[in-house]
């Protein structure tokens, strides 16, 4: 086209639509084309809304014409244009508003939708009918129609999609989206029918959801609809539907039709609002409603975007997961509301890698090891290295400069740097006499470091809390004064410290105060009483406790007293008397004491528990239990453990928690976790599980019923039933019943009604896929000519049912091919009458003959010709001819029992006027009929059974029978059988009704059985037929061949004229009924005697065997047996004399007598030689092929087809004179017929080809052709070719056809070059190589048609060893990285093992193709070698040995077998041992003198490798003995003592030592002498040196300070002095000048009035929230003082724990809801086996606590 000259306005608008239509695609040859210039920039867009068009031009470079256009269009501007804007073409319209036409001025409005043009402007004006073309083209981009996206360009309508493209067919869906499947939305179709009355006047029909489509709407009868709205934000709205016409009710557009009987609502949509469809009531009969519109689903699935990543480095993961999105409001909401739709698939979660950049090294530390001192201060370290996790996790070491750029952490710190416990000392009591000697006691306390009292003293230290006194006053007899008082309390405090205690939420001894003493004067008992009590907060009330609640010890409730001297004397108490009162206080807590007193019962039955020595205070003297405050609590023994139920505990039941419900009502399930399970160790918690078996106690249940209460209704689908269609767009329906599951299990069926949730979908599309395509036919047309002979034909259309149910005529190919006969079919009418003669001597007349066979010995195959009636046996070939005259043959119609007969496995119609039905069965008797033209004749067939008698007419199929022996009927086969035998059974039954009288075919059925039961056959033919009984019973087809060469009857069918029976049925029909019989006999017996005698003569006029002809009718054919063949053609030939002179031997030749190839379309007897070429033409009945051939010894004769030995049958049949003779030829006949001839010297082989109607033919051959050694091969096109390379292959093409057919070649589909060597049609391949792989084809066409055929060549390469053997080290690396391997090689390799390890052996292979691995221990299949563990991986390419011993050890081969070879590998394992080895003696101990040994090295060997010494440990050890060495005299040297002590500890001093020289003789004597031969030899040391140069030291110390430190517990603080270092002559140093001395303590506790303080706490405030995990509660937490009570800085309570004044409270599940999910992605993080990680762990708490 040439498009970038102007067109001239007479351009017909045809071409201008052709020009516009093809500048919608791009055409890349045009765009290659080199005449164009480049496309210019895009134009302006014809409109900025609403979708406009733009161009691109380019012009044309030549000065000729350019092919191609030289404009194109796109869309632009596809942006909805707002609602101010108005109508594009209203806009167009109104611009004339200012202009006259016909002198006025007019309004115009625009007119769409015109059919005709609907590109042109065509407006009307207001208030008028003028309508007037304004414009002859709009604007581009101008909508073509107001319903449709299509727009004008240039004045033509376009196509644009609803992608806005041009030329796009893309349309929206049901739902509204663009180019959508309809999934978005679901069609709801319902019928409303009213049950309105005087009291309801109103009622809702349907309520249509905003955003629904396509909504149609239809009331039949006397009510009403109206209509009421609802906003998204919630402005409602009612609308009265009182007229017809559009609408525009909440922005939606309605159009509302309404007539007499019924209202027609229609709304297009999308709706803006919720829309509720509401009747009123009208009249006095019911109303019914019918819609149908398409909801949208609000609630659509959508992906989010994906976690955080689960680590910040080296490699992490994230995912996605899906949430459920309200369309309308555009918010998550949970996911069950998108589960409510089927159509809603949930997108699966996406998982990626994240932050795969390493991490960088970093410093990564031990735990600290424990502290080396447990107070007083110690030290404490751990290892800190440098280490880098690579995205596996693996953490190795690394050097340590790569963490440098943070700084390192220690390695070593200090710990326990408090001062350890001591013993403090308060100060003595007053003496506890007034005079003379006493006693005195003081209290002696272990105070740790926060002034605590603790223990962990020392004992051994223990300062003493009693010592004697003296009191300088002399005791006097006269009372002159009072004594002073003892004061008693002094020795309570000695034994135990008491503390005031206040009621605390915690239970604790509350003591009430002391009673008065019991005497009033001297000494006696004060009492108390001791509670256990406990402060209830919420009432703030005191409750008491068992004893046994209280932790502790229970303060004394009993203690001495004194109340003075008694009569109101002041005594003078003697010593004696002092230490009696006293002393005997002193027995008081003598007489009592702690002791043990056995154990308490094991905390543990079993698996290790522990008991605690029993404590008790008992009376020294009655062994009795007392109150232990009778006993000292000092002196309390400390507290004994000791192990017990050391055996292991039984196995038992370990039971988990309930799942939760699986229903939330009605009956659920839940289930839990019950293992049997074993304790074996408490301390590390770990169990073993075991069997439930194990278990003795029965077994705990792991199911049980929940949630056991009524469901509210729902609705509950069926199964859905099976799709109305099997293909191309089905329904399937439902039933969807509302049902109520109740607490029973059971469910109860409701009204709809109760179910308050919108009704699930009963029906759904299904099966939406395409129908395979099939044939449509046509009826026959009628005869193309109206007298003679004619075709009808029939069209056929190749047609597929879509998934839409849309039926779609398809290309052809895409049917399965379609018989010829199907579409095309002869037809006869009347013969045509020639001008001045009578018509009918130019009828078609069929030659019948008018005979009755009778068939009497089995036979292969019997002619026939229409016109009679057989009486025949089963498994009999029929072949029945209809000789015509002036008739074609081809036309001839067969039918059977009134139904037209066609070709099948079983009966063949063949266009040659001749029908044959191949093995008889009873189906195939009945009435076959011949038609040509108007002429028609008949042939009746019956069938004779086993015993003589008539076959009745089958009335079902019956398989067994009719299917040949040993073989069932193929599918094809049974399908004509049946169709046959319908139309048998049809017309069977009604002339069975009708009776004899008028079935024509049965009339002779009476007299043939008479005749098959007739006794006084003559003994000749009584004798063949017992011959054939006996065959039948055998039936053997060596007694067939047998029963052939033996001299009896030949076989034969009896056959008599149709005129002899008639005589006799008409002779029977004139006797009387009485005498009817005795006729019938004679009768029969006279037609047998007749029939019999003309089969003799018959038989005697038969031709001998070497001059017989073809044989007659109702004679089989000559049977041609290999046998016969064979002994014929090897016979001598004649005219040969027998002795004769011998011809000298030479090769087989076939004499060739070539000549053009012949057409002989028309022949119906084909004759031909040799090297010719035979066209079958469709009148052809026979092909003869000549084979003659010379040779001595006389060469043997044999055939075969396209490379295949021929199968002789009843069509094919092997002549005398070795000709090839193929009757009746069909298509499958084509091909290369090959005439070998062959005797001892060799052969010799000349081909013939033959094809149909001179199409090309080529020879091929099915072979697979592997060669491996031959340096050529040639081989048949159509053969596969597996060779080495380097080979010389040709493949031969050899064709045939008429004209001779020209031969191509191709490779691989492209056309071969010239380069290749081509030789009359063979394609020659000289030294193949992988590049020529590939399949080659051979073409051959003339004018006829062409045929191709294909050769594929494939390279072998034979096993061998690759020159890389990196992927099998990979491979061997993968599959054990920590096993050794050896690689097998040809000469063999070897790996020294251990005993019980495992080795992987590699046998490295590569070959095309790939070899198959078959792996051998000692000459025999690893799988059969007892004792072997292996496993074969790798695909063979690896031998994994496990648990190597004595016996699997030894040579292992792979044996690599592919087409092209064969090669074996070989590795040995080898079992090494441990074993001693004495080696090579160690340096001698000494180089002189009389002490030099030398030990022989005993070393543990492993394969000459040295290994630990352990591992020998069970071999013997040889005896090594040490051998002397070096015994001679040493040379003279200096001798030296040891220092001596230094002379002072400090300051200096002087250390000295002995110098001698010394000579050690080889008998071990050291001998004094000269120092001047040492001195020669080396110099003298020194005897004298200075020592101890350090500065004499001590630690000086100044008083204790006042104190007033910090407090460090109740009554304590902290006194200081300073310590310091000093010469002894009081210079003072650094302290480092004295670290080797001992410190002494710069603090010490001491007592401080200041520091009686405790905390004091308030009660707990009411908890702010009852369950959990928010609630607190807080206190007021203050320091006073112990005696004033007054709040003071709460530093001085330091020393102890601050109470805490907040805490959690009411730390109890909500809803049993331990711990929830804080997103809503937890199942994923659960599925994807996140929940390890922290980050998810914490934010799915509750989903990761259930996995």
């Amino acid at each position: 086209m040439e498009c970038c000259r102007r067109a001239t306005p007479g351009t017909p608008l045809l071409f201008l639509a052709f020009l516009l239509l093809s500048s919608r695609t791009a055409r890349s040859e045009e765009d290659r084309d080199g005449l164009w210039d480049a496309w210019g920039p895009w134009s302006e867009c014809s409109r900025t809304c609403g979708g406009g068009a733009s161009y691109s031009l380019r012009r044309c470079l030549s000065s000729k014409s350019c092919e191609g256009r030289n404009i194109r269009y796109r869309t632009c501007s596809n942006v909805d244009c707002p609602p101010e804007a108005g109508d594009f073409r209203a806009q167009q319209c109104s611009a004339h508003n200012d202009v006259k036409h016909h002198g006025q001025f007019y309004e115009w409005l625009p007119v769409s939708n015109d059919p005709d043009n609907p590109c042109s402007l065509k407006c009307q004006a207001k208030g008028t009918t003028l309508v007037v073309e304004l414009a002859p083209k709009v604007l581009d981009g101008t909508r073509c129609y107001t319903e449709s996206l299509d727009m004008c360009i240039s004045g033509l309508c376009q196509i644009v999609g609803c992608d806005h493209q041009l030329g796009s067919t893309i349309k929206e869906d049901n739902c509204g989206v663009c180019n959508g499947d309809g999934s978005t939305c679901r069609l709801v179709r319902g019928q409303y029918k009213s049950q309105l009355s005087a009291t309801k006047l109103d009622d809702t029909v349907v309520a249509i959801p905003y955003g629904s489509r396509h909504i149609r709407l239809v009331l039949k009868g006397p009510d009403h609809l109206y209509l009421e709205t609802k906003t998204l934000q919630g402005a409602k709205g009612e609308n009265t539907l009182s007229s017809t016409g559009t609408f525009l009710v909440d922005n939606s557009s309605v159009d509302f039709q309404k007539f007499p009987d019924k209202e027609i609502l229609r709304m297009t949509g999308p709706l803006t609002a919720d829309f509720i469809v509401k009747i009123h009531n009208s009249g006095p009969a019911d109303s019914s409603v019918q819609f149908i519109f398409y909801q949208p689903i609000i609630h659509r699935w959508r992906e989010t975007d994906f976690f955080p990543c689960s680590a910040t480095c080296g490699g992490g993961y994230q995912l996605t997961s899906a949430e459920c999105y309200d369309l309308r409001s555009n918010r998550v909401v949970a996911d069950q509301y998108c589960h409510y739709y089927p159509e809603n698939i949930k997108p699966k979660p996406k998982l990626q890698e994240c932050n795969l950049d390493p991490c960088p090294a970093r410093w990564e530390a031990t735990p600290w090891t424990a502290c080396s001192s447990s107070c007083g201060g110690g030290i404490q370290s751990r290892a800190v290295s440098c280490v880098e996790e690579d995205i596996q996790g693996h953490v190795t070491s690394v050097e340590e400069w790569k963490c440098m750029y943070t700084p390192k952490m220690p390695i070593v710190q200090p710990c326990n740097i408090f001062d350890c416990p001591k013993w403090l000392a308060q100060e003595w009591s007053p003496c506890t006499v007034t005079c003379g000697q006493g006693l005195r006691y003081r209290v002696v306390l272990c105070i740790d470091h926060r002034g605590m009292h603790t223990g962990g003293c020392s004992p051994k230290t223990k300062p003493h809390i009693k010592e004697e006194c003296v009191i300088p006053t002399p005791c006097y007899k006269p009372k002159e004064k009072l004594p002073v008082e003892a004061k008693l309390p002094w020795y309570k405090q000695a034994q135990e410290l008491e503390e005031g205690a206040a009621v605390s939420e915690e239970p604790s001894f509350i003591p009430e105060a002391w009673s008065a003493c019991t005497v009033t004067c001297g000494v006696g008992t004060q009492v108390r009483m001791v509670r256990c009590q406990v402060l209830l907060p919420f009432s703030q009330s005191v409750a008491d406790l068992p004893v046994d609640e209280c932790e502790g010890p229970k303060p004394a409730s009993q203690r001495a007293c004194y109340a003075g001297p008694c009569h109101g004397e002041v005594p003078e108490l003697t010593p004696e008397e002092t230490d009696g009162l006293f002393g005997g206080l002193q027995d008081f807590d003598e007489l009592y004491d702690w002791e043990y007193e056995g154990f308490t019962k094991c905390s543990e039955s079993c698996g290790g528990g522990v008991q605690e020595a029993v404590v008790s205070c008992l009376n020294k003297q009655t062994r009795e239990p007392a109150d232990e405050n009778l006993c000292v609590t000092s002196r309390r023994p400390p507290r004994l453990l000791k192990s017990c139920s050391l055996d292991p505990c039984p196995a038992r039941w370990e039971i988990g928690k309930w799942s939760p419900c699986s229903l939330t009502c009605g009956v659920g399930l839940q289930t839990r976790d019950v293992f049997c399970s074993h304790l074996l160790s408490r301390e590390m918690n770990e169990t073993v599980i075991l069997a439930d078996e194990l278990c003795r106690q029965p077994k705990p249940s792991t199911v049980q019923a929940c949630n056991r209460f009524n469901c509210p209704p729902a609705w509950y689908p069926a199964q859905w039933q099976p799709c109305s269609r099997t293909c191309g767009g089905g329904i399937q329906k439902r039933e969807v019943l509302c049902k109520q599951r109740m607490a029973d299990g059971s469910f109860l069926e409701l009204p709809e009604t109760f179910c308050s949730a919108s009704k699930l979908a009963s029906q759904q599309a299904c099966k939406k896929d395409d129908c395979p395509s099939e044939w449509l036919l046509s009826d026959w047309t009628e005869c193309s000519t109206s007298c003679g002979e004619g075709t009808q034909t029939r069209s056929a259309i190749c047609r597929q049912v879509l998934k839409t149910g849309v039926s779609a005529i398809v290309n052809s190919s895409l049917c399965p091919p379609l018989p010829f006969s199907s579409s095309i079919r002869p037809c006869m009418l009347a013969t045509c009458a020639r001008p001045g003669r009578p018509s009918s001597k130019h009828s078609p007349h069929i030659a019948a003959a008018r005979k009755v066979y009778i068939q009497t010995r089995r036979q292969r195959k019997l002619h026939f010709v229409v016109g009679g009636f057989a009486y025949l046996l089963p498994k009999t070939a029929v072949v029945l001819r209809c000789p015509t005259r002036r008739f074609r043959k081809p036309l001839i119609t067969w039918e059977k029992d009134g139904h037209h007969l066609i070709s099948s496995a079983h009966v063949t119609v063949a266009p040659f006027g001749y029908l044959k039905i191949h093995r008889l069965k009873p189906s195939d008797a009945g009435v076959y009929t011949c038609s040509a033209g108007p002429a028609r004749e008949q042939f009746v067939i019956k069938l004779i059974g086993g015993n003589r008698k008539l076959v009745a007419r089958p009335l079902s199929p019956r398989s067994e029978e009719e299917a040949p022996a040993g073989r069932k009927a193929s599918p094809k086969e049974a399908l004509h059988t049946h169709k046959h035998q319908n139309g048998i059974f049809s017309n069977g039954s009604k002339a069975e009704k009708r009776g004899p009288a008028t079935d024509a075919g049965s009339r002779y059925d009476d007299l043939v059985s008479r005749l098959l039961e007739q006794g006084g056959w003559p003994g000749e033919l009584l004798a063949a037929w017992e011959v054939q009984d006996s065959a039948e019973r055998n039936a053997s087809s060596e007694e067939d061949q047998n029963a052939e060469q033996a001299p009896r009857p030949l076989p034969f069918t009896m056959v008599t004229e149709q005129r002899r029976l008639d005589d006799i049925l008409r002779n029977l029909s004139q006797q009387p009924e009485e005498l009817r019989d005795v006729h019938r006999k004679h009768l029969v017996a006279q037609l047998a005697q007749d029939i019999f005698r003309s089969h003799l003569e018959h038989r005697d006029a038969l031709p001998k065997p070497s001059e017989r002809r073809p044989p007659p009718l109702a004679v089989p054919p000559r049977k041609h047996v290999s046998g016969f063949s064979s002994s014929l053609r090897t016979s001598a030939p004649a005219g040969e004399a027998v002795g004769g002179p011998r011809r000298p031997h030479r090769k087989p030749t076939i004499l060739r007598k070539i000549s053009a190839a012949q057409q002989l379309m028309s022949a119906s007897e084909v004759v031909t030689h040799l090297g010719q070429t035979v066209a079958l033409a469709s009148g052809t009945l026979s092909v003869l092929l000549h084979c003659e051939a010379i040779g001595t010894p006389r060469p043997t004769i044999s055939w075969a087809r396209n490379g295949e030995a021929v199968q002789f049958s009843d069509r094919i049949l092997l002549q005398p004179d070795d000709s090839l003779q193929i009757l009746a030829p069909v298509e499958a006949d084509v091909g290369f017929y090959t005439c070998n001839a062959t005797n001892a010297l060799g052969y010799d082989s000349v081909s013939i080809a033959v094809t149909l109607a001179g199409k090309p033919l080529v020879k091929t051959s099915r072979a697979t052709v592997i060669n491996t050694e031959e340096p050529a091969i040639t081989v048949d096109v159509g053969s596969t070719i597996k060779t080495v390379q380097g080979v010389n292959v040709t493949i031969n093409c050899q064709v045939a056809g008429v004209p001779e057919a020209e031969v191509t070649w191709f490779r691989n589909k492209s056309k071969l070059g010239s380069p290749h060597h081509v030789h009359e049609g063979s394609l020659l391949l000289t030294d193949v190589s992988p590049s020529d792989q590939g399949l080659y084809s051979c073409r051959a066409a003339n004018l006829h048609g062409e045929l191709t055929e294909n050769t594929q060549l494939l390279l072998l390469d034979p096993p061998q060893v690759p020159t890389q053997l990196e992927d099998i080290r990979a491979l061997l690396s993968a599959t054990g990285p920590n096993l050794p391997s050896v690689l097998t090689s040809p000469l063999g390799a070897q790996l020294v093992l251990d005993p019980g390890n495992s080795a992987l052996v590699g046998c490295p292979i590569k070959g095309h193709p790939t070899p198959n691995i078959t792996w051998f221990h000692g000459g025999q299949p690893v799988a059969t070698v007892p004792g072997l563990t292996h496993h074969i991986l790798a695909a063979g390419q690896i031998l994994q040995v496990a648990n190597l011993s004595g016996g699997s050890q030894g040579e292992f081969s792979c044996l690599a077998q592919n087409e092209a070879g064969i090669l074996v590998q070989k590795a040995s394992l080898v079992i090494q041992d441990y074993w001693w080895s004495v080696d090579r003696l160690a340096t001698c101990s000494a180089s002189c003198g009389n002490r030099g040994i030398q030990q022989p090295r005993l070393r543990c060997l492993l394969n000459s490798t040295e290994v630990n010494p352990t591992h020998c440990a069970g071999k013997v050890r040889p005896a090594v003995q040490p051998i002397a060495c070096n015994r001679r005299d040493c040379p003279s040297r200096w001798m030296v003592t040891s220092w001596s002590a230094c002379t002072r500890s400090c300051g200096g001093g002087v250390q000295t030592r002995r110098v001698t020289c010394q000579k050690l003789k080889a008998s071990g004597i050291s001998t004094p002498v000269s120092n001047d031969l040492c001195t020669q030899l080396a110099k003298r040391p020194v005897d004298t040196q200075a020592c101890n140069q350090q500065l004499c030291v001590e630690w000086a110390f100044s008083s204790w300070g006042q104190c007033n430190g910090p407090c460090i517990g109740p009554h304590l603080a902290v006194q200081h002095r300073q310590v310091f270092c000093q010469t002894r002559d009081g210079i003072t140093l650094p302290s480092e000048q004295c670290s080797a001395l001992p410190r002494p303590v710069s603090t010490q506790n001491c007592w401080s009035e200041a520091c009686s303080v405790h905390w004091r706490v308030s009660l707990w405030s009411l908890c702010t929230a009852t369950c959990g995990n928010y609630g607190f509660q807080a206190r007021r937490v203050e320091c006073v003082h112990a005696h004033t009570n007054k709040a003071v800085p709460e530093h001085l309570c330091s020393w102890g724990p601050r109470p805490a004044n907040w805490q959690r409270c009411n730390i109890t599940p909500c809803e049993n809801m331990e711990c929830r999910d804080t997103t809503r992605y937890c199942e994923k993080v659960k599925q994807l086996k996140l929940c390890q990680l922290s980050q998810f762990k914490s934010r799915c708490c509750g989903t990761c606590g259930k996995a």
